[in-house]
């Protein structure tokens, strides 16, 4: 009887315990997803955010500003949720929340650029309008942003993408002329046509880019010309020079 009670009390501690292994298995394996979608919602957070920093180089338009808010908005919501006793994160939802209000009010947009001369920037930027647009398609595979914001904005920010990029170009262009450096002037016009040629928004600033860039070549490929037939005159001259001088009369001494 002893021996039963023994064996029964051995067995239902063996149950015990591997009942308790798998709740704790359990609790760790909610943890670990728990700390993996926390994660998850601070890099939107930190991604997001790093969008409306940007604007000070890339202008966003209204609907694209409160897009992003949203977009905050709803990664503190889901942490706030996960951790709920977090004040800090209490706090920048309720902050972010009233930018949202607030933004529905102010519907000024000036859509002007400045380009950087340093190069990193100029990167920076151009990486900042990528990532925006696939924030804005991502946004609208969630049902969070109508087509036909999607189809403007996005249009929007490839014509901002192309002028960026064309009037760099041509920046570095104008200063390798003036530099006297043709060869890589040339190539950076180049670069410029390419860019306008092969847009599908072929709008009033593209044309006229495009006619402004196509002179620019031109004169560079007569200025090309100009210097390649100087550079033979000069090397006919020498060689001309280097004749006379072979068959002069031998002076005697």
């Amino acid at each position: 009887m002893l021996l039963t009670l023994i064996i029964t009390l051995v067995v239902a501690l063996v149950v015990i315990a591997i009942i308790v292994n798998a709740i704790q298995q359990h609790k760790e394996r909610l943890a670990a997803l728990k700390r993996a979608e926390f994660g998850k919602l601070r890099t939107i957070l930190e991604d997001t955010e790093e969008l409306i920093v940007n604007s000070a180089n890339v202008p966003l338009s209204p609907g694209i500003s409160q897009m992003l808010l949203k977009r905050i908005a709803f990664a503190l919501r889901a942490m706030v949720e996960l951790e709920p006793g977090a004040r800090d994160i209490k706090q920048r939802l309720q902050e972010t929340e009233k930018r949202l209000t607030e933004s529905h009010a102010d519907s000024s947009f000036t859509e002007t650029v400045t380009l950087p001369d340093n190069d990193q920037q100029l990167i920076g930027m151009i990486k900042g309008i990528k990532k925006l647009r696939t924030v804005l398609r991502a946004e609208h595979a969630r049902g969070n942003v109508d087509t036909q914001m999607v189809i403007q904005e996005d249009k929007r920010l490839e014509t901002l993408q192309l002028r960026i990029n064309v009037e760099s170009q041509i920046k570095r262009g104008n200063q390798a002329r003036t530099n006297n450096m043709l060869g890589s002037a040339r190539q950076y016009f180049e670069k410029a046509l390419t860019a306008l040629t092969s847009t599908p928004h072929q709008d009033d600033y593209a044309l006229s880019r495009k006619s402004e860039v196509m002179q620019a070549l031109q004169d560079i490929a007569t200025q090309l010309k100009e210097g390649n037939l100087r550079d033979r005159e000069k090397k006919e001259e020498k060689e001309n020079k280097d004749l006379d001088e072979l068959f002069a009369p031998k002076r005697k001494w």
